[in-house]
């Protein structure tokens, strides 16, 4: 636990003595699943494994209840029903959304809560966020009555809806979702989920209970929303959980350490009076410690003062590279959506750049047809050491305005491959978060699966060579008009977009405070502190 004090917040440091998580949970055993066919399909298998009086607990942003977990099927609902009808206890908060005219999933996120209910489970459309803001999280528990050793929760990126069943070959999902058309009619989508077994599996429940029990009306913050419940016989008011059933028992090497955000709001969550922002402080903490790499993938790199955490940590280590993997484009087209995300894009990578230059390396991806790839993927891996997986996005709405949950892992396993200790500290690779970098590192540069090649990425500076030798051959490849066989990799120099004074005058104020907002208390944005 000495170890677990140097990377994993103290429970005094969490900074929400309201809530009741535990700092950490020593013994449990983290897997990764990289993208969303095999999530899916590890999801079927564990609900449909549940039987009479076991429970599952989900939260979603988005959710399809028609989208297909396996090609021939379940779909999102027919799973739930398939486990309501073996007397299986299910439970739903779903982020209430916005209208769909404004690219979000209000209507199919009803239509879940629908079909859930109608097969007698519950769900709660749940709206107790600041003005446009959102529950973010996208978890999952699995808890069984009388074998607690199966248990299993799922916690990343993946919500359970159309677009995110993809895999390695990026082909898209079958039922995608409307993007921006550079990312063509079947967008591919690249995600990160984390199954997890043992104690930790109780403190992700909760977290669910946290959210389910406190007291405050899922609509209360909306009166109109409240009259349109009613008249759609949306559940507004949830029903007592089933008592807790007793925690896993231990299982694995790993130390797992839950990071939340929720923010300061009117008629505030009992569990987080003042909003909670461990997110953020997880972060620092552990990047204060990188020394040789840093390896990122994200959705959004957007806000300049997330940023400052790694142009602090490139400053502070001369021998430091930051990798970053990020989409090519927005998600959505439009004036409006669009362009105000470059802003922030665009500051944040340049603050890193001038803190490192040269130490910088942030990619696009894209798919052996040449189409780009959608990086939904919240990942980060420092050193080899800590690694953490979530629903939080590198942006200032991630870490201070949304719901989000996210997992630390710290694995107790030194890692035997050289170098042990990239870092120098004495801290050691640990097998886990190295495990998780070499994959997601083998997939972009078409590296074998098998770890046959592995010596072109274990090495810190070695690594970032392999990745900047590839993807600037493959850019090459492209500028002179695909001559010639494609080069190997997938992964392409990421360029910012780069925008004119009059449009970045009235973009930056959009940003600001509609596409990256805060959701700190004053005190603390005066101080720019989490």
């Amino acid at each position: 636990m000495d170890e677990a004090e140097r990377w994993l917040l103290r429970a005094d440091e969490r900074g929400n003595p309201a809530s009741g998580l535990e700092a950490c949970s020593e013994g449990n055993l983290a897997e990764p699943l990289v993208h969303g066919a095999a999530y899916f399909d590890r999801l079927v298998d564990v609900v449909d494994g549940l039987g009479p009086d076991d429970h599952v607990y989900f939260t979603d942003w988005r959710g399809d209840p028609d989208e297909r977990l396996r090609p021939d099927g379940p779909t999102v609902a027919e799973l739930f029903q398939r486990a309501l009808d073996r007397g299986v206890t299910v439970r739903g908060l779903v982020w209430r959304s916005h209208m769909d005219r404004m690219q979000f999933s209000k209507e199919q996120n009803r239509a879940l809560d629908r079909e859930v209910e109608k097969a007698g489970g519950q769900v709660v459309l749940d709206q107790r966020v600041r003005w446009m803001g959102s529950h973010h999280q996208k978890f999952v528990v699995a808890r069984h009555r009388h074998d607690p050793g199966r248990d299993v929760a799922f916690v990343g990126g993946i919500d359970l809806c159309h677009g995110r069943r993809d895999d390695a070959d990026h082909e898209g999902d079958p039922q995608p979702v409307p993007m921006a058309s550079l990312y063509g009619d079947r967008p591919a989508w690249h995600d990160v989920q984390v199954q997890v077994k043992g104690p930790a599996v109780a403190d992700i429940e909760a977290v669910f209970r946290e959210r389910w029990d406190d007291p405050t009306n899922p609509l209360a913050h909306n009166p109109l929303a409240w009259v349109r419940g009613k008249l759609h016989d949306a559940r507004l008011q949830p029903d007592p959980l089933p008592d807790p059933l007793p925690p896993p028992p231990p299982c694995g090497p790993h130390l797992v350490q839950l990071l939340q955000t929720y923010p300061t709001i009117r008629a505030s969550y009992e569990f987080a009076p003042n909003g909670e922002r461990s997110v953020a402080r997880g972060y620092r903490k552990a990047v204060d410690r990188a020394r040789r790499l840093v390896y990122i993938e994200d959705q959004y790199l957007w806000s300049a003062d997330v940023a400052r955490l790694f142009s602090d940590a490139l400053t502070r280590s001369p021998d430091m590279h930051l990798v970053v993997v990020v989409p090519r484009a927005p998600d959505h087209e439009g004036r409006f959506s669009e362009v105000p995300q470059h802003i922030g894009h665009r500051q944040a990578i340049e603050r890193c750049e001038q803190a490192g230059p040269g130490r910088v390396h942030v990619f696009d991806v894209e798919n052996p047809a040449g189409m780009p790839v959608y990086v939904h993927a919240k990942v980060c891996v420092i050193d080899d050491t800590w690694a953490a997986v979530g629903s939080d996005n590198f942006n200032r709405r991630s870490w201070t305005h949304d719901s989000e949950l996210s997992i630390a892992v710290l694995d107790t396993s030194h890692d035997p491959r050289e170098p042990r200790d990239p870092a120098g500290t004495g801290d050691c690779a640990r097998t886990f978060a190295r495990d998780l970098r070499l994959e997601l590192a083998r997939e972009h540069l078409d590296l074998p699966r098998n770890g046959s090649e592995d010596d072109l990425l274990l090495d810190p500076d070695r690594f970032v060579a392999t990745l900047e030798a590839r993807a600037n051959a493959l850019d090459d490849w492209h500028e002179q008009g695909r001559r010639g066989p494609r080069p190997p990799g997938r992964l392409r120099p990421h360029r910012p977009e780069k925008l004119p004074w009059p449009t970045r005058l009235w973009a930056t104020p959009v940003y600001r405070l509609l596409v990256d907002p805060d959701g700190r208390p004053l005190r603390l944005r005066r101080r720019k502190a989490f």
